[in-house]
C-alpha cells in the first residue's frame, strides 16, 4: 500500500463534499450542505486559514484531515486544529492515520506551527488510541467549550 497526501485546492471542491458529509453524518454533525460547502470553498479559497489534505491509498482518495490556523500565547505563536479528519471506513486499519498525522505535524512545524490541537468523541476509542500514539495528550485540567455566534 502506497499512501500520497495533497493540498487541495477549490478545484477538488466536488472530490471533498461527499466526505466531508459523510464524516458529519459519522460524527452526527448538524449542519445544511450549503453551509458545508460555504465553509469549505473558504478555507480553501484562503491559505491563512489552514488547508484541507486529501489522502489517497494506492491512488485511490481514502480521507481527508482538515487544518485551521490560529493564535495561542500560551503555546507562544501560531497553533492549529486539526478541525476534521475523516478516513473511509474500508481504509481504516491500515496505518493511513498515522502517517496522515505524521505528515501533518511536519506540515505545520515547517509554517511555524507552534502547537496542534485536536477534539475526539469520548466513544471514539479507536480514534483516541491513534492520537496518543501520535503524542497528542489529554489536557486534562481545561475542557473546551463552545458558543455558536
Amino acid at each position: 500500500m502506497t499512501i500520497a497526501i495533497q493540498r487541495a485546492s477549490i478545484q477538488h471542491l466536488e472530490l471533498i463534499l461527499p466526505l466531508v458529509r459523510a464524516y458529519h453524518e459519522f460524527e452526527e454533525v448538524d449542519t445544511t450542505e450549503s453551509a458545508r460547502e460555504s465553509s469549505i470553498r473558504q478555507l480553501l479559497s484562503n491559505h491563512s486559514l489552514g488547508g484541507i489534505w486529501l489522502i489517497y491509498s494506492d491512488k485511490t482518495l481514502a480521507g481527508y484531515i482538515a487544518l485551521c490556523q490560529g493564535y495561542s500565547i500560551e503555546f507562544g505563536g501560531y497553533d492549529a486544529f486539526i478541525d476534521e479528519f475523516y478516513i473511509q471506513t474500508e481504509f481504516r486499519g491500515r496505518g493511513l492515520g498515522k502517517q496522515t498525522l505524521e505528515f501533518v505535524k511536519t506540515e505545520a512545524k515547517k509554517i511555524g506551527i507552534r502547537a496542534l490541537h485536536l477534539e475526539v468523541a469520548h466513544t471514539n476509542t479507536n480514534a483516541q488510541r491513534l492520537y496518543s500514539q501520535a503524542q497528542f495528550k489529554p489536557r486534562e485540567k481545561y475542557m473546551l467549550m463552545s458558543v455558536t455566534l
